[in-house]
């Protein structure tokens, strides 16, 4: 496989040739490169753990830019917590291991998720019933539009369920940087989503300590196929969960999963939707399966292609649709691709 090609920057292993790519180590060099391209009118694809990204087989004609900068700062204090600075490039999960470390909690539940630290908070990733979002206090950014580095604070992020302004407007902002404010604490925040308690043996509401909450989680992504190095290569979840208007959720079976919303709307889960519309674990498309152990994770079983990828998902949606009426928006992102 060539350098240059895209499969060797993605969990999924799949994604043509870039015309080039540049490895930004520093801040320094991320801002120089994004300036360089845009001053060129060159095409632009950041690229952070690439793992929430499917990327065509034609590639991407233009600069690909992965980012890898590295370091953090960080402030413990009895009263206000911890504040952490983290570069756009750590990993993640790392980042969630190192804060527990530091006696830090509130981010535990979202242990094992693949991916950047920058990439955080574009999705608002989230897991057993937070997210990241609860604990940003500012996001830093370069601002591709206006050429000058821009810090939101966590209010100014829009942040919804698997949003962000960075997400709306996308290709805009350019990520340097994550400011974190954690509590100090040996337990968690109340448990608040059924799987993990069970997988505890507590009760809804108990509080856990940190290092048993994540322990649990790991196992729990682990099971589902969603922890790297498993030997399975997907992104993860590709489809979201939807948001349906309570009239809509009323129509479902009474035996769907439902959690109300503070606005009144219903989320479901679209495992369960597309689990009951006839989409199985294990099915395959060419060298595309819908993982053997988890329905919501589309993977490369060795050989597939971005085509063979993008037609399972079609298929599962169009399932889904005629199913219930509801159409499963990606939560992957596409490059060169659409459904």
């Amino acid at each position: 496989m060539a350098a240059n090609e895209l499969a060797n920057f993605t969990t999924l292993g799949v994604g043509g040739p870039a015309t080039r790519i540049i490895l930004a180590k520093s801040e320094e060099e991320l801002i120089s490169a994004v300036k360089a391209c845009d001053e060129s009118k060159e095409p632009l694809l950041i690229l952070g753990g690439g793992s929430n990204i499917l990327v065509s087989d034609n590639g991407f004609i233009g600069t690909v830019i992965k980012v890898e900068t590295s370091g953090n700062s960080f402030e413990i204090d009895a009263c206000s917590g911890g504040t952490l600075t983290v570069s756009a490039g750590t990993d993640w999960d790392e980042f969630v291991a190192f804060t527990i470390e530091k006696g830090l909690s509130n981010l535990e539940s979202l242990s094992g998720i693949p991916g950047t630290v920058g990439g955080s908070p574009i999705q608002n990733i989230g897991a057993y019933g937070h997210e990241v979002s609860e604990v940003i206090a500012r996001v830093r950014t370069f601002d591709r539009k206006n050429q000058e580095v821009k810090t939101f604070t966590a209010s100014e992020c829009e942040f919804g369920y698997r949003s962000s302004i960075f997400k709306s407007e996308a290709n805009r902002y350019v990520i340097l940087d994550v400011t974190f404010q954690l509590r100090i604490g040996e337990t968690s925040l109340p448990i608040g989503y059924a799987e993990l308690a069970k997988e505890l043996g507590v009760e809804i509401g108990a509080r856990v300590t940190i290092p048993k909450v994540r322990e649990a989680v790991l196992k729990l992504r682990s099971a589902k196929g969603m922890l790297l190095g498993q030997g399975i290569k997907s992104a993860g979840s590709f489809f979201m969960n939807p948001i349906l208007d309570k009239k809509i959720a009323d129509e479902l079976p009474s035996d769907a999963p439902r959690w109300p919303m503070s606005d009144g709307r219903v989320k479901t889960s679209a495992a369960w939707l597309m689990e009951h519309a006839g989409v199985s674990k294990g099915d395959q498309l060419a060298g595309a399966q819908i993982s053997p152990k988890h329905v919501l994770a589309l993977s490369n079983a060795g050989n597939a292609t971005a085509k063979d990828l993008i037609e399972l998902a079609k298929s599962a949606q169009e399932k889904v649709r005629a199913k219930f009426g509801i159409t499963l928006q990606t939560e992957v992102q596409l490059v060169g691709l659409n459904l």
